[in-house]
């Protein structure tokens, strides 16, 4: 199911004519940071626990968030149960801290169903209880005297290798393991600029994308979901 996403901007005609320090058109500037801001809402609709919406003449089309999708390699808090398919949001269980032994869990349900994950994604709160993992105590690693270090980039399971990426856009409460081969944005009209009718001495230009999440195997993937935020 694909969504429309846009933003707008709007200058007057005295703000592109005057120099302003730094930029050389005010309007393209305004459309610069329209975009960066449309990239963070759709990353963070596409790892959110929205189902999808077909949508109608009085309601808009939405596409169905990570947190929809997954059922065969979960792990829920007290409570929790898995949506369907992107078409069901999750039902949120009772919150618990972030252990190894619930990421170890997934990756290896995950294995057993014949994926191979390559990610770890996460918000920065459970980022810092990754690095805090128990394998970590282990390492040796050379760092400046005047330096320290405890950061965890590669999370070494025994069903494989992840990259450990940090999302400060994702929901908190979701660790997501995932395979980038089977998941992915697809995008129906991708990012366009059109020119909105002028009003007075104003100028409006839009940029818009028609996308959605698209999942080819939800059992490639896991979550470990119902985390503590904070």
């Amino acid at each position: 199911m694909c969504q429309i996403s846009f933003k707008d901007a709007t200058v007057t005609g005295t703000q592109r004519s005057v120099s302003h320090a730094g930029a050389n058109d005010q309007l393209a500037l305004q459309m610069t940071k329209r975009s960066k801001e449309l990239k963070r809402d759709i990353e963070k609709m596409a790892t959110a626990n929205n189902a999808a919406v077909t949508g109608d003449a009085t309601t808009a089309r939405e596409t169905g968030g990570l947190g929809a999708w997954f059922t065969s390699n979960v792990s829920r808090g007290t409570g929790g149960s898995s949506g369907a398919s992107g078409t069901t949001a999750t039902t949120e269980g009772t919150q618990r801290a972030l252990a190894e032994s619930l990421v170890a869990t997934v990756a290896q349900s995950i294995f057993s169903n014949g994926g191979e994950c390559r990610i770890i994604m996460c918000g920065p709160f459970n980022k810092t209880k990754i690095s805090d993992f128990t394998g970590r105590t282990n390492s040796r690693h050379m760092v400046d005297e005047n330096a320290v270090t405890n950061n965890v980039t590669v999370y070494d399971s025994d069903f494989g290798n992840f990259k450990v990426v940090i999302n400060r856009f994702q929901r908190e409460r979701d660790v997501w393991l995932l395979d980038p081969e089977f998941a992915r944005l697809a995008f129906l009209r991708n990012f366009q600029v059109n020119e909105i009718a002028k009003i007075g001495d104003a100028d409006t230009r839009m940029i818009l994308a028609e996308w959605g999440l698209q999942i080819d195997n939800e059992a490639a993937h896991g979550v470990v979901a119902d985390l503590d935020d904070s």
